[in-house]
């Protein structure tokens, strides 16, 4: 009886993990100096991305799939341009969306900023899922001048200033 409660017990605390979802995107930005250029790469669970964007624009849709349209990638690129934005000294920079792929079942875009010479500071404001859902958290490493940073942000952490 023992062994039976004690494996009921495992069985019970070993399922509890397996099925809790972590919402969780990384995102990576990286100065180039030789460039000129801010580099980032950003990593999205497929079905969390989907869902937030038919929460945000009451759409269905399919991005990082074969049913995705050309529809999906114009709200993905609007997507992430109203929730991840950088400013650099203080005035915000254009980010170009140049390409995404799939890793499993995660999207992997690229994006950049162009013409970026030194500074003393930059704001990033990611808020990347964190209105479709409270428990999203987004890991960003941040490159910049040789030293490397890394802020979460969350539904009540959505901007942070690094001074260099």
């Amino acid at each position: 009886m023992l062994i039976y409660s004690v494996i009921g017990i495992l069985f019970l605390s070993l399922s509890a993990f397996a099925f809790h979802k972590f919402y969780v995107g990384v995102f990576q930005v990286e100065y180039a100096s030789e460039k000129k250029m801010i580099q980032i790469t950003s990593r999205i669970f497929i079905d969390d991305l989907n869902n937030g964007l038919e929460k945000k624009y009451h759409k269905k849709t399919f991005v990082g799939t074969e049913r995705e349209t050309s529809e999906d990638l114009d709200l993905l690129r609007k997507y992430l341009a109203e929730n991840f934005t950088i400013k650099i000294n203080g005035q915000v920079k254009a980010i170009t969306f140049l390409s995404k792929e799939t890793e499993g079942d995660v999207l992997v875009c690229y994006s950049r900023i162009k013409d970026v010479d030194k500074f003393k500071n930059i704001e990033i404001s990611n808020t990347i899922l964190v209105d479709w859902n409270s428990d999203q958290q987004n890991i960003t490493h941040v490159s910049v001048f040789g030293t490397k940073k890394t802020v979460l942000f969350t539904q009540s952490s959505r901007k942070e200033l690094l001074k260099y």
